[in-house]
C-alpha cells in the first residue's frame, strides 16, 4: 500500500497593483528635466522638506484615483502622511491605496503638453482632491502665463495671486508648502519667507559649509593664540616670583 504526501505551500500576499511606466518622452517635452532634475531643484526641495519617512517629491509617475482609473502623471507631486514605499511599490500615486490625495502637483509646460496641462489636467487633479495645482512656463508661451497656480475650494480651482517683483522676478505663496513658487529669469525657485532666502541649493549649502569651516577655524586660532597669551603670562609670573625670590 502506498501513501502520497503532499507538500502544502504558505498562502502568499497578491503583487501590488502597480502603474505602467511613463511613455518615452518627444524631445521637446524634457523641459521639466531641465527644470527639475538638472537644476537639483527637485532634491533641493525634498531636502527643504524633509521627513522622508512618511513625505513624497517626486514625479513623472502616474497618479490615478482607484486601481483601474484613468491615469495622468505630473512633473511634479508632493505628498505629505504618505507612504513612500507604497509609492514605489506602487510604481505611482494610487489616492484609494494611499487613502488620501497629493497636496500639490507641478507641471512644468512644454510645446507638445501645454494644451493638456491648462485645458485637460485642472479638472482631473481636481477630481482627485489635490489642493494646490501649480504650472511653470519658462518663457509663458505654452501655458500664457509664466508661472500660476489654482488653490482647490469646495471642488473648484481658483487661481493663486502672483506678484511680479521690480526685478521681473514672479512669485506666488503655496500655503501648502509655506513657500513661494517663483519664476526667476526663466528658472523655477522657492522663497522661504522664514528665513527670507530662497532654498538651499548644491553651492548655497556649499558656500555655508565653507563658511562654517572657517568661522570654526578662526575660533580655533583665537582660542590657541588666548592660550599662548596665558601661557606667556604665567610664565612672567613664574620669573617675577623667582626673581623676588633670589633677592631676598
Amino acid at each position: 500500500m502506498t501513501s502520497r504526501h503532499t507538500t502544502q505551500t504558505a498562502p502568499q500576499n497578491p503583487p501590488a497593483f502597480r502603474l505602467p511606466d511613463i511613455p518615452e518622452k518627444h524631445p521637446d517635452d524634457r523641459t521639466s528635466s531641465k527644470q527639475l532634475a538638472k537644476g537639483g531643484n527637485q532634491g533641493r526641495l525634498e531636502s527643504h522638506l524633509g521627513n522622508p519617512e512618511i513625505t513624497i517629491v517626486s514625479g513623472e509617475r502616474y497618479i490615478c484615483a482607484v486601481p483601474g482609473g484613468p491615469i495622468r502623471y505630473p512633473d511634479l507631486l508632493v505628498a505629505f502622511d504618505a507612504d513612500p514605499e507604497l509609492y514605489e511599490a506602487n510604481n505611482g500615486y494610487v489616492v484609494s491605496l494611499q487613502g488620501k490625495p497629493p497636496e500639490l502637483v507641478l507641471e512644468i509646460a512644454s510645446r507638445h503638453t501645454a494644451h493638456i496641462d491648462v485645458e485637460v489636467k485642472p479638472n482631473f487633479y481636481a477630481s482627485l482632491g489635490v489642493q494646490e495645482y501649480w504650472r511653470f512656463d519658462e518663457t509663458g508661451e505654452f501655458h500664457g502665463a509664466r508661472l500660476a497656480g489654482d488653490r482647490l475650494v469646495d471642488g473648484q480651482y481658483h487661481p493663486i495671486v502672483v506678484d511680479e517683483l521690480p526685478d521681473g522676478e514672479l512669485r506666488g505663496y503655496s500655503e501648502t508648502l509655506g513657500l513661494y513658487f517663483c519664476w526667476r529669469q526663466g528658472r523655477l525657485d522657492w522663497y522661504d519667507p522664514n528665513t527670507e532666502d530662497y532654498i538651499p541649493n548644491q553651492e548655497t549649502e556649499r558656500q555655508r559649509a565653507d563658511a562654517e569651516r572657517q568661522r570654526a577655524d578662526t575660533e580655533r586660532q583665537l582660542r590657541e593664540e588666548e592660550r599662548q597669551r596665558a601661557d606667556a603670562r604665567i610664565r612672567e609670573l613664574e620669573a617675577r616670583l623667582a626673581n623676588g625670590e633670589a633677592g631676598a
